[in-house]
């Protein structure tokens, strides 16, 4: 007989990532409560959940059988191995080998199991036109940028009798990502009560993605569901067993992000609510950076630049890629030659219509290399013309480790996509945008950033363009007022950033800005414990480790 071998490169391509035994225990011990109960495993590989469902119907008295056990997945040799293994511990299922979005069974009392998990770019082609399809007939639309996992939960639910419930091994990205939103509201809505339990430590080792445990009970489509859900947070899975404290939280809008449900931070919301903060949207408008493409053809050290022969007119300044050299809230011409000297690509090639002789010649080059075929060359006429956004004020870090940075450009480069940039409007003018970047630098707004962005691989903060426009900030008004003591405080904020120290940064801020008189001191004692919980949690996940400081 041969023997299959599974790769991991073909797992991951479709998605599959192993279950821990112990969480397909736990969730079919939730979601498995007669002897009678059918159960689906969606996605289901080698069955890790169906094991757990048919141990659990034996518990409860029952003699599991293939019309109560019920999976299907698209890899046949999963379903074998899958058949195989319940065989051997004499127990028979309903296997069938296609498409989830095919299928076609009668309803069940539990679905439960991990859906694959492919990013938008991977998930493609048939599967992603009827997972889209299926999900809307479900009154689920979801964006081009949806992940695999988004069409299987809203199609697994449609697979419950009323009542019944789903439990589900999901990303994280449940909780914060624009395009879950429709799901977010989809499960308020479909469900009596709906669960989360949440890891301070990662859940599967090999994967950089965050998950959580989706327990969602009483299916009722078209009722009238839940307005807020349940939160369970453990250290890892060994405490999964353990009763733990739930706290409940009410989504303040339909499908809005659910990171705030992590901690109970009153004091944020009110501080929010008073006159001191409005969003950065508020500031002026949000640019994208340039999408060259192909950023090692197209950015440019000085070194290189003269090594090529091009002119002035060939190349245009560019903060370098990378954000670690915004974080001291200003970048000047002396800044952006330091960093060229030191070898950073501080130039953008981008000619005029009629290069010069020597931007022709690396042209001609970047042709003969292939750099023209790249996907983003490719759409755009001429090739080699990388379309420029307007120059920004202020910068805007993208991933951060600590949290998100401003930074003036008052270097006037251009930017790629690896930051974000803001023009500012007419009602900041005055305002040195200096200042804007130091204000910004504050405990409000870096716990801000921790509620509205996502942890990334590796515990880093990550803030996509429209998440970035909901940041809140200190309203113009605020700054204006605070300019004097903010300028007084500028040498002690950046030897202390220049220390490592950015907390203490954001306490000097702070002062400057006279939150606390606003707010009182509790208050900004508690947004400041927040979001050191927050950020120590991120930064826990990301190494994998235990010990995340308790709220």
């Amino acid at each position: 007989m041969q023997t299959y071998v599974d790769s991991r490169e073909s797992r991951k391509e479709r998605g599959a990532f192993f279950t821990p035994p112990s969480v397909a225990e736990f969730i079919a011990g939730w979601a498995i409560r007669r002897d009678s109960d059918s159960v689906l495993e969606p996605s289901c590989g080698e069955a890790v959940f169906l094991t757990a469902a048919a141990r659990r119907l034996a518990e409860l008295g029952g003699v599991p059988s293939a019309g109560q056990l019920n999976g299907v997945d698209l890899h046949h040799a999963s379903v074998d191995r899958a058949a195989d293994a319940l065989r051997a511990q004499g127990f028979e299922a309903a296997l069938s080998v296609g498409d989830f979005f095919d299928y076609r069974q009668a309803a069940v009392d539990a679905v439960i199991g991990n859906p694959p998990y492919v990013r938008y770019h991977g998930f493609t082609g048939r599967s992603r036109v009827k997972g889209a399809e299926a999900a809307l007939s479900a009154g689920v639309r979801l964006t081009a940028l949806a992940s695999s996992w988004a069409a299987f939960t809203v199609v697994a639910a449609t697979h419950l009798v009323a009542g019944g419930r789903l439990g589900l091994v999901l990303p994280a990205e449940l909780l914060s990502v624009n395009y879950a939103s429709e799901v977010r509201s989809y499960l308020l809505r479909s469900f009596t009560r709906v669960r989360l339990v949440l890891f301070a430590s990662r859940v599967f080792p090999d994967v950089q993605e965050e998950v959580v445990l989706l327990l969602a009970d009483g299916y009722a489509p078209g009722g009238s569901g839940s307005e807020s859900f349940e939160v369970m947070q453990v250290e890892n899975l060994d405490d999964l067993a353990t009763s733990r404290t739930v706290s409940t939280w009410t989504p303040p809008v339909p499908g809005g992000k659910w990171t705030p449900a992590l901690v109970d931070c009153s004091a944020y919301q009110e501080t929010l609510d008073s006159r001191g903060f409005a969003r950065l949207a508020s500031w002026g408008r949000l640019t994208l950076g340039a999408v060259t493409g192909a950023n090692k053809f197209f950015a440019l050290s000085p070194q290189r630049v003269a090594e090529l022969g091009l002119t002035e007119a060939d190349v245009i300044a560019l903060s370098p890629p990378g954000s670690r050299h915004l974080r001291r809230f200003s970048l000047k011409e002396a800044d952006l030659d330091a960093l060229g000297q030191a070898g950073a690509q501080t130039f953008l090639f981008s000619p005029p219509e009629r290069p010069s002789p020597a931007g022709a010649a690396y042209i001609r080059a970047g042709e003969l290399a292939g750099v023209c075929e790249a996907y983003k060359c490719r759409v755009r006429s001429p090739w080699w013309r990388v379309p420029r956004p307007p120059i920004a004020d202020l910068l805007i870090t993208y991933m951060n480790a600590d949290s998100v940075a401003l930074c003036a450009n008052e270097a006037r480069s251009a930017h790629l996509n690896s930051v974000h940039g803001l023009v500012l409007s007419s009602d900041a003018e005055g305002i040195p945008p200096v200042l804007l970047a130091l204000a910004a630098h504050n405990s409000v707004t870096a716990l801000g950033a921790e509620f509205i962005g996502r942890a990334y691989g590796g515990g880093l903060l990550k803030l996509e363009p429209r998440e970035a426009r909901d940041l809140p900030v200190p309203t113009l008004e605020a700054v204006r007022h605070a300019a004097r003591p903010l300028e007084r405080a500028l040498p002690q904020i950046l030897e202390l950033i220049d220390h490592g120290d950015a907390e203490s940064a954001r306490g000097v801020v702070d002062e400057a800005l006279g939150i606390e008189s606003w707010i009182g001191a509790p208050a900004m004692k508690e947004i400041r414990q927040t979001r050191r919980y927050l950020a120590a949690r991120r930064a826990a996940r990301g190494k994998g480790v235990r010990g995340v400081p308790s709220h």
